[in-house]
């Protein structure tokens, strides 16, 4: 085994994945864009989702509204173009609707199906929808989310109206490329209630119990089932508390089975508000956390040195015959004012620091590069 630099340049036999945490478009964020739903929430401290835009606005200076669908991507449109992903995969922890049929949560989140555009304008491809937010607003609210992608032409998976159709991957092709297979599933320690699990007769989302053996058995069947040979296999899963970046043998555990068993060619890990350490087992990707990628939490205090403020965008170029991760580059961003804006040199150095620190355990290092971008080293095996 050996320390490998990957590749700098991508070859025709490779695909490259843009990845990213949790994308909270609903609330504040929702309240900028051109047709907000009613502002009205059902927190305890707060009754109005106009207060998530005050705060930010106290925070970093006034928003002029409406702000047009592409205003919320900011930098991250350039980067887009600049790595010119072959898909964009991202998990949408948010309900799309204006059902006013609110859970009894603590918080719930829901942006309108007119505000839904904005993901067309950052070209998102497919959205795992497995998550503790998709059903925010009800039954109802997850079929309204349900219908509003599939108009807007945006992959989901995750959820559905029956078990099949929570348990059904999204296919995405990549002409002349690779298949790309996206399985989404959560798990109750992400927050995700029990009772929110899809049935044959009821919608809900493709949830698991825990992490035994037992459950990775049943999703090791749910990947071998949705990939062929050949595919690329992403296994999107939401689980695990929102702050710590601890990552737990029993997550390991199951990560490495779904790649060894399930096929999988990336474990793309979300929930945590702000990045985790991740792990290359095998020559294959494992994300434990991406952290939130958009959310409304600017101006809000606590939990400031896990910098959830800072955000990354993920690019993994992976070999189409092999499923292998080839290179994995990555960019810091900074949440300002609802949009994302590079981060700066000293941010981007914090993170690198930060992910070096956390990743080293797991065998992999990570650098700052001259633009300014991350860049990960790992043993070949």
């Amino acid at each position: 085994m050996s320390v490998v630099a990957p590749p700098r340049i991508r070859g025709a036999d490779a695909v490259r994945l843009f990845l990213c945490g949790d994308v909270m478009i609903g609330r504040g964020v929702d309240q900028i864009l051109p047709s907000p739903c009613p502002p009205k929430l059902y927190e305890e401290y707060v009754s109005s989702a106009e207060e998530y835009v005050r705060l930010a606005e106290t925070a970093s200076g006034p928003i002029q509204r409406p702000v047009d669908f592409s205003y919320i991507w900011g930098d991250a449109l350039d980067a887009f173009l600049a790595q010119a992903p072959d898909a964009r995969i991202v998990n949408l922890e948010t309900s799309v609707t204006r059902s006013e049929t609110a859970e009894h949560k603590a918080i719930n989140y829901r942006i309108s199906p007119q505000n839904a555009a904005c993901l067309r304008a950052a070209a998102i491809d497919c959205c795992a929808l497995a998550n503790n937010h998709v059903l925010d607003w009800g039954r109802s609210g997850l079929v309204e989310t349900l219908d509003t992608l599939a108009r807007l032409g945006v992959a989901s998976a995750g959820a559905g109206r029956t078990i099949d159709d929570a348990q059904r991957p999204a296919i995405l092709d990549v002409p002349a490329k690779a298949r790309i297979v996206v399985l989404s599933l959560a798990l109750p320690d992400s927050g995700t209630p029990v009772d929110w699990a899809a049935t044959r007769v009821s919608p809900g989302v493709n949830l698991l119990p825990d992490l035994s053996s037992e459950s990775a058995a049943r999703a090791c069947d749910l990947a071998r089932s949705a990939a062929r040979p050949g595919d690329i296999l992403v296994v999107s899963i939401h689980w695990g508390p929102n702050w710590g970046y601890d990552v737990s043998s029993a997550q390991r555990q199951f990560a490495h089975r779904l790649i060894d068993e399930g096929g999988a060619s990336i474990l793309h890990g979300h929930s945590s508000h702000h990045p985790k350490g991740f792990e290359v087992y095998r020559n294959r990707l494992i994300l434990y956390g991406c952290g939130d990628f958009l959310n409304d939490y600017e101006g809000i205090s606590g939990y400031e040195s896990f910098r959830g403020d800072l955000s990354l965008m993920y690019f993994a170029d992976i070999d189409a015959a092999s499923g292998e991760l080839l290179r994995l580059r990555l960019i810091p961003m900074h949440l300002r004012r609802l949009r994302l804006e590079r981060a700066s040199s000293a941010d981007a150095e914090w993170l690198a620091h930060t992910l070096d620190r956390e990743c080293a355990p797991l065998g992999v290092r990570v650098h700052r590069e001259p633009d300014g971008a991350l860049a990960a080293s790992w043993r070949s095996e």
